[in-house]
């Protein structure tokens, strides 16, 4: 624009004037504005406008905010979801039950972007089935309870891992969830763990629902392994 087409604050006024409903339309051109501040009217009352525009500013920037915010969480759940189908599709894969446990705790742990997955089932009696035994980590009777404090998952962040559950990559684990599997099957105690190294991909008080619904998946094909 040149200098003879620019506007002068008159020709501004006198637009704004036939046109009230400016802002209405285009809200945005407030973040251009500069109101005066503290100014007082003839009567000495005080110019609440600088304040109002100010806040009008501060809402739209929430609501941006509170926006990207849900944008982020659903965009993160998506990604979430995607990947324990993906893990479930692995699984259900697998040709024996031995490529089953190397999926569960070789492949899975890769595709769920977390370090180790693994089962522990406690030693009662010593009934164990000898095709679980090399595949798992054993600890004595009683453990899983003390461990889990009366819950069926546990999600814990900021955390040092616990070898009897990850052995040599218990010094990895800086979060957990630890969820137990539901005894429909002819088996002891066992739980299905998994450890990441970043202290806060598993929070306290994090929703637990894919996570719980892959260890169903997971205690379901284990009873199809184990009654074969």
């Amino acid at each position: 624009m040149t200098e003879s087409q620019k506007l002068s604050d008159l020709e501004i006024i006198e637009y704004l004037k036939s046109n009230p409903k400016f802002l209405l339309k285009n809200p945005d051109a407030v973040d251009y504005l500069i109101p005066p501040k503290d100014q007082t009217s003839g009567r000495g009352v005080v110019d609440f406008s600088h304040y109002m525009v100010e806040k009008l500013k501060t809402d739209k920037k929430m609501v941006l905010d509170t926006t990207r915010d849900i944008i982020e969480v659903s965009r993160e759940n998506m990604n979430n979801l995607a990947r324990i189908h993906e893990a479930v599709l692995k699984l259900l894969e697998a040709r024996s039950f031995e490529e089953f446990m190397q999926t569960l705790t070789t492949d899975v742990p890769v595709t769920l972007d977390c370090d180790v997955v693994s089962l522990v089932v406690e030693d009662v009696n010593g009934d164990i089935p000898q095709g679980f035994k090399k595949s798992i980590r054993m600890v004595p009777a009683g453990t899983l309870s003390s461990w889990m404090e009366g819950n069926t998952s546990r999600i814990q962040s900021g955390i040092q891992g616990t070898e009897a559950i990850y052995g040599a990559g218990a010094g990895l684990v800086r979060s957990q969830a630890l969820l137990q599997i539901n005894r429909t099957i002819d088996i002891p105690p066992t739980l299905l763990a998994f450890g990441s190294r970043d202290p806060e991909m598993f929070r306290d008080g994090q929703g637990a629902d894919l996570i719980e619904f892959l260890c169903g998946i997971v205690e379901r094909l284990l009873k199809l392994w184990l009654l074969r």
